[in-house]
């Protein structure tokens, strides 16, 4: 490669998932060696399809991508592969290299030491909490201390001191960083430039500078576009009316009709894509299960685990959630959020009783209470107690879930787009409790203030964990419980 600065070269790279679905159209763009960079664009468009193709997972239907010889590649994921969760801590990071390395044990002391994970390393995946999980797969990706360093969606399901702790990595890593993200805050500590997939075009547009800049830039541009389109419309609209005035008169005067519509054809080609990724979901409440009063669940006493010592601690409670109830969990990674709000779904464990007949609408991190078999389709359909196919569609719609989305399996879905079904599945449950676990996880960043304004104005009972802070500024909090405490 001629640049000694350019690390990584797209060249008018092409990628399609089957003939029906396009993501890349001829994208060139370049990276330079020991740049921060952010993938920016919608949920579902393709940012994690580049990150495969850099890492050589795909490869691309036509173009050329240029990596500077013998350079390593680590992707961090956003989740650990199902298969994986039955290996050991060690398995997994041995798993990370292709050749066997002899004494792993201090390299893996190392990276835990920089995710802020302490454990055995003959501890299986599996029993650790999602945040730990996070944060083993964001360890996974810095073990081989690679020259470029992919990051998925990182700071998914880590705590404020999880996300200091990535952030001050990232800053001091004298090597290529490349990040996707929907954590506007995080992104803009150590971004330098952004690349931005347009999910309309399938191109790559990139700029330089800092994360809230660009921003700021791209929403200006699209804010143009919409006044562009705004006016060209009218002129559209006048046209088309004097044309039928004109015709209506017959004569000379349909010549002038013709023209007119002609010029009213020409201003629509005029009009400027706006791009589909800024189309923001509807705002939307999620309905209250109907006719339920009184107490509707109560907490006497719950476990917790010492996320040093691994011991399991018994806890008692008091809360008691009625109507319009909304109960904040706190805690850091690894005391047992997740755990708490599974026993309270369940509602059968000793310490946790939910009054006969409540429907409970339950958002998991991982999403496993979906069903990845079923199209989007019957997952929606069957959230409801009626099957009522228009008032699905229109739901659907409001979260961007239309057309070919409807035929697609879930399990293929993107993150970002799993976690809008789910959403979409609450509206249609009509729960009387509403459990949630970090729902802002994988969601686009543009999306969070109408969830957090739909989560603010349940009027059932709700129970919520997240880590991102400014979001649950924007909820209506009545009570925390500080598992930590």
């Amino acid at each position: 490669m001629s640049d000694k600065g350019t690390i990584l070269r797209f060249e008018d790279v092409s990628f399609e998932y089957g003939e029906k679905k396009p993501i890349l159209d001829e994208v060139s763009f370049n990276v330079r060696r020991g740049s921060k960079i952010t993938i920016m664009g919608q949920n579902g468009g393709g940012k994690s399809t580049i990150f495969k193709l850099i890492a050589r997972e795909l490869h691309p239907e036509s173009g050329q991508i240029h990596i500077s010889n013998g350079l390593s590649i680590a992707l961090s994921r956003q989740v650990i592969p199902r298969e994986d969760l039955g290996l050991t801590v060690r398995e997994f990071f041995e798993k990370q290299f292709s050749q066997k390395v002899y004494d792993i044990d201090p390299k893996i002391d190392n990276v835990l030491e920089v995710v802020n994970v302490h454990a055995p390393h003959d501890r299986i995946l599996k029993t650790f909490s999602g945040g730990q999980q996070a944060r083993l797969l964001l360890a996974s990706a810095l073990i081989t201390d690679p020259d470029i360093l992919l990051l998925d969606e990182p700071t998914n399901n880590l705590d404020t001191s999880g996300i200091e702790h990535l952030t001050s990595f990232i800053k001091n890593y004298d090597k290529t960083v490349i990040v996707i993200s929907h954590d506007a805050e995080f992104l803009n500590s150590f971004t330098d430039g952004v690349l931005y997939l347009d999910i309309y075009t399938k191109k790559v547009e990139q700029y330089v500078g800092n994360y809230f800049d660009l921003l700021e830039e791209i929403t200006a541009k699209i804010e143009r576009d919409n006044r562009k389109n705004a006016l060209l419309a009218k002129e559209i609209q006048a046209n088309k009316d004097k044309a039928n005035f004109f015709a209506n008169k017959g004569g000379q005067m349909r010549l002038v009709a013709r023209r007119m519509r002609d010029k009213a054809e020409e201003l629509e080609e005029e009009k400027v894509d706006i791009r589909k990724e800024d189309k923001m979901i509807r705002p939307f409440t999620i309905p209250m299960q109907k006719d339920i009063s009184g107490e509707l669940l109560k907490i006497t006493s719950f476990t917790t685990m010492s996320p040093t010592t691994h011991k399991v601690l018994k806890r008692k409670a008091n809360v008691i959630m009625k109507k319009g109830h909304h109960l904040l969990l706190k805690g850091p990674n690894g005391i047992g959020k997740s755990t708490l709000l599974e026993t309270l779904a369940r509602g059968d464990s000793e310490g946790v009783s939910i009054t006969e007949g409540i429907k409970v609408g339950y958002y998991r991190q991982d999403f496993s209470t979906l069903n990845f078999d079923q199209t989007v389709y019957e997952s929606l359909i069957s959230a409801m107690v009626k099957p009522y196919e228009e008032e699905m569609r229109a739901t659907a719609a409001g979260f961007l879930i239309t057309g070919d989305v409807m035929k697609t399996k879930v399990g293929s879905l993107s993150e970002g787009q799993k976690g809008l079904v789910a959403f979409a599945r609450l509206v249609l449950e009509k729960p009387g409790i509403l459990i949630l676990d970090e729902p802002t996880n994988h969601i686009n960043f543009r999306h969070l203030p109408i969830i957090a304004r739909a989560l603010s104005t349940y009027e059932g009972a709700m129970i919520l964990v997240s880590h991102v802070p400014e979001f649950v500024a924007q909820i209506r909090i009545d009570e925390t419980l500080d598992l930590a405490k």
